[in-house]
C-alpha cells in the first residue's frame, strides 16, 4: 500500500492547467476532504471529474490499474487531480526551452512567416555564436529549415532577410515544469509537453 500512496499525481488548477505533482497520498487526502477532485479520461480526448463518493463507486466498477484499501472499501489512485478552488499558475521565471521558444512563435518560422509542424523548424541564433551571439530569448528564434539553410553563418543583413519581430522574452509563464526523472503516467500526456520540449537550452547548437 505504501507505494502505491507514494505514486506520483499530476495536480491541475481549476482552469485544467498542470501547476504541480504530488503524491497519491495527499491527492486522496485532498479528494477526501472535498478541495479536489479526480480527472480520468476515457482515452478519446474526453474527461470527467469525480468527487471522493464517485471515485469510491467508480473503482468498485472498475478496479483495474492500483488501488489501496480502507477497512470497508479499495480506491482506485489517482493519476490526475483538479483542484476546485485555486486557478493561479505557479510564480516562476519562463524556462528557456524549445517549448517556449516555439510557443513564443506559434511555431511560425521568424523570417518568412510560415507556420509548420516542429519536425520541419528549427532554432536559429539571429547573430551567430561565432560571431558573438549569445543563446538568449533575444537571440533565437523558430526558423524553417530552408530560411535557416539560407541565412547559414550570416546575420539578417548580411543575408538580406528581415525578422518578423523581435525576439524577446515572453511575458507569460509556462505551466509546472515536471521533473521528467518522475515516471510520468499516460493519462499526464494530454496536458504536458514531452520531455524534450522541456530541456533546458544551453550549449546545444541551435
Amino acid at each position: 500500500m505504501s507505494l502505491a500512496l507514494n505514486q506520483p499525481v499530476l495536480v491541475l488548477n481549476r482552469l485544467w492547467q498542470a501547476v504541480n505533482v504530488c503524491s497519491a497520498r495527499r491527492a486522496l487526502t485532498l479528494l477526501f476532504e472535498g478541495h479536489a477532485q479526480v480527472v480520468f479520461g476515457n482515452g478519446d480526448g474526453d474527461f470527467k471529474t469525480y468527487g471522493f463518493g464517485e471515485w469510491r463507486d467508480f473503482s468498485l466498477k472498475r478496479p483495474e490499474d492500483d488501488t489501496v484499501g480502507t477497512i470497508s472499501f479499495r480506491i482506485r489512485v489517482p493519476r490526475v487531480i483538479l483542484l476546485l478552488a485555486f486557478d493561479r499558475l505557479p510564480k516562476k521565471e519562463v524556462k528557456f526551452t524549445r517549448h517556449n521558444i516555439f510557443e513564443r512563435d506559434k511555431n511560425t518560422c521568424q523570417y518568412c512567416g510560415q507556420t509548420l509542424d516542429r519536425k520541419d523548424l528549427n532554432l536559429d541564433h539571429v547573430v551567430p555564436r561565432d560571431r558573438g551571439g549569445p543563446t538568449t530569448w533575444e537571440n533565437i528564434v523558430c526558423s524553417c529549415i530552408p530560411c535557416n539553410t539560407r541565412k547559414a553563418n550570416k546575420t539578417p543583413l548580411e543575408a538580406r532577410m528581415r525578422l518578423i519581430r523581435k525576439p524577446k522574452r515572453p511575458k507569460w509563464r509556462p505551466f509546472v515544469q515536471v521533473n521528467f526523472g518522475v515516471q510520468m503516467h499516460d493519462s499526464w500526456r494530454h496536458f504536458l509537453d514531452l520531455a524534450y520540449w522541456n530541456v533546458e537550452l544551453g550549449e546545444e547548437p541551435a
